[in-house]
């Protein structure tokens, strides 16, 4: 099969359940956006399907995988969005939930690494428990700027293990001055619609358009180690933990300033010219930060920034 029909297939066995609709007539719509609209292949496939969702006026996660079980699939070999999958994992780390929408949302890791997986509240999941280990069927694969999650929904089957799946360390230690902190950064906002943490470009999600989003702490930096740069991404804990600047904050300096660029030209400040490692997994081109320790004395902060942006 062609790369379309296979992807028309794939669909069209997902709603068979739901609506009467063909492969032929999938591939048509697939092959329409493809050719005629220049749209990606992902994107086209995301797009038919959020129109049979709202055609058949369901939720993702009522569709199913599919007749014939899911592949056993270690967490580092998901490398497709929307793919059914079963895993075997352990439950490595449990985070605070953003929205009333997700009821649990954390790390899994095997022996393969980490990943980072969400359930939703109208799935009515059993909770998982940090450090318990799981088999986990007809879990879907999730895609954002070139790193995948998994979400559990409605139809994921959860069986606690009587094993300790031993989690592999995927993490890399970099280090090097703080050279620049990149457009995006500081306080931004996300889009609430559930499942969705893409950050806002005035104020438009580009999945889900114009939306109220929720405000969230982020820093994306440039280590230079002499050799080459490296792109580190903090989380609102890692960067409250490195600047000092909680959410509340960072939330009122922008309030009083009439200004949420402020918030990343203060960090920017304290920041930069400063030396750091950072350790935490690779997702893409981007270190994830889980730890970050500050080296030594700053050095030149302008000449830095003036070989940062000449990269």
């Amino acid at each position: 099969m062609t790369d379309l029909r296979t992807h028309a297939a794939e669909i069209a066995e997902q709603f068979s359940d739901h609506l009467d609709v063909s492969a032929d007539e999938v591939e048509e719509r697939l092959e329409s956006l493809v050719s005629e609209y220049r749209v990606p292949v992902d994107e086209a496939r995301r797009s038919v399907v959020n129109s049979y969702l709202d055609e058949a006026g369901i939720d993702r996660d009522e569709l199913g995988g599919g007749a014939g079980g899911n592949e056993q699939t270690l967490l580092n070999d998901i490398d497709e969005d929307e793919q059914w999958v079963d895993v075997r994992a352990k439950v490595v780390e449990l985070w605070e939930p953003r929205s009333d929408a997700i009821a649990q949302v954390g790390l899994l890791g095997d022996e393969s690494g980490r990943m980072k997986f969400v359930s939703f509240t109208t799935s009515e999941l059993p909770e998982l428990e940090e450090g318990t280990s799981y088999a986990l069927g007809n879990v879907v694969t999730d895609e954002y700027q070139g790193n995948f999650s998994v979400k559990l929904n409605r139809t994921t089957s959860i069986t606690e293990l009587d094993e300790d799946i031993e989690v592999g360390d995927d993490s890399t230690s970099v280090e090097g001055a703080l050279v620049d902190i990149q457009s995006g950064s500081g306080l931004i906002k996300r889009c609430p619609e559930e499942g969705c943490t893409r950050v806002l470009q005035n104020g438009r999600c580009s999945e889900h358009g114009n939306v109220e989003g929720e405000f969230d702490l982020r820093i994306k930096a440039v280590l230079d180690d002499g050799d080459e740069v490296h792109e580190v991404i903090f989380n609102r804990e890692m960067t409250e933990e490195l600047t000092g600047i909680e959410l509340d904050e960072a939330k009122q300096m922008a309030m009083d300033a009439l200004d949420t660029t402020i918030v990343e030209e203060e960090m920017r400040g304290d920041l930069v010219g400063y030396y750091y490692r950072v350790t935490g997994p690779t997702l893409g081109r981007y270190v994830l930060a889980n730890e970050v320790e500050r080296l030594s004395d700053p050095t030149d902060a302008e000449e830095l920034l003036v070989k940062a942006r000449s990269m």
